[in-house]
């Protein structure tokens, strides 16, 4: 027997490896409430006014996964580190620190998120240098998928969504013989008259999609990036499809047990159900797919 630590994940990862990060802390005591003061009101910000909602309900989820992730991979570039260039990083605080100053005063918590995180890169890299941040390029990325996209994206990209999916739902119910018209995003069934929100058009269920996929995919495919990257494509139409139906759902219920019971529980329910339905249309896709993966795998071990 020795006296090494039990570690996770077949001796790789465990609790031993916090022990380094535990003697950064300690060693930087100062820059650690410095970064506490900066991280802990935008993060509240982000809680309060995202998480809460069905857009950013994602974002615990994210935050743990993403953490881990960082965890996992510290264990193998930690020795890589080496303290970044002081001039870049005061630089880049130059840049990032009056924008996000700006946008916490006027209470902008999708800039501030931004630039909250921006300088905590920047504060990593004098820290530990450029090489291990690109050796983490992925739970660096995913950890963008906590703040909420700018109102601006949010319009551009749900509008066309929105006019798509409920111009195609009235198409198919009239088709069907159901009495129903439209215009736009509005929907006219009988005798009630709904509203596409962005909520049922797809935007939620691309971002969270997306950010689930992406853990997925990585943690699942990090070797045969192709695929990956074919598996990300699928997620999109994948999403869409979700929420026509839920649409139509919405619209039925409408028309069968009236407005209220279609804006109470069963609209909740419905983007609850619709998601998990989209989460497992992911792994249906990547269970047919499998063929095309050991194809990939192949001609990347022949090249």
């Amino acid at each position: 027997m020795t006296g090494r630590p039990i570690v996770g994940d077949a001796g790789r990862y465990g609790w031993a490896d916090l022990v380094p990060l535990r003697d950064a802390l300690a060693r930087h005591w100062l820059l650690t409430i410095g970064v506490l003061l900066l991280v802990l009101p935008t993060m509240y910000s982000v809680a309060t006014e995202n998480w809460s909602t069905e857009q950013g309900a994602h974002g615990p989820i994210v935050l743990a996964t993403g953490l881990w992730l960082f965890w996992r991979r510290w264990s193998e570039v930690g020795a890589l580190s080496a303290p970044g260039d002081t001039r870049i990083a005061g630089l880049g605080y130059v840049i990032a620190a009056p924008v996000y100053i700006a946008a916490r005063i006027i209470n902008v918590v999708e800039v501030e998120g931004f630039m909250m995180y921006a300088l905590l890169l920047i504060t990593a890299y004098w820290l530990i240098g450029f090489a291990p941040l690109r050796a983490m390029w992925f739970p660096i990325i995913y950890i963008f998928f906590i703040f909420p996209p700018p109102d601006s994206v949010v319009t551009m990209i749900t509008q066309p969504l929105k006019i798509g999916i409920s111009e195609t739902a009235i198409d198919l119910l009239y088709t069907l013989g159901y009495p129903i018209a439209g215009s736009g995003v509005t929907i006219i069934i009988g005798q009630y008259q709904l509203l596409i929100a962005a909520a049922c058009a797809g935007l939620n269920s691309l971002i969270s999609l997306s950010a689930i996929g992406l853990f997925y995919i990585y943690i699942r495919h990090n070797a045969n990036w192709r695929y990956a990257v074919l598996l990300m494509l699928a997620i999109v139409p994948v999403a869409i499809m979700a929420n026509f139906i839920r649409v139509l759902a919405l619209i039925l219920i409408t028309h069968y047990l009236g407005d209220e019971a279609a804006q109470g529980f069963l609209h909740n329910f419905s983007g609850i159900t619709m998601f998990l339905f989209s989460v497992l249309g992911i792994f249906g896709v990547d269970a047919l797919a499998s063929p095309l993966r050991h194809r990939l795998a192949g001609r990347k071990g022949a090249a």
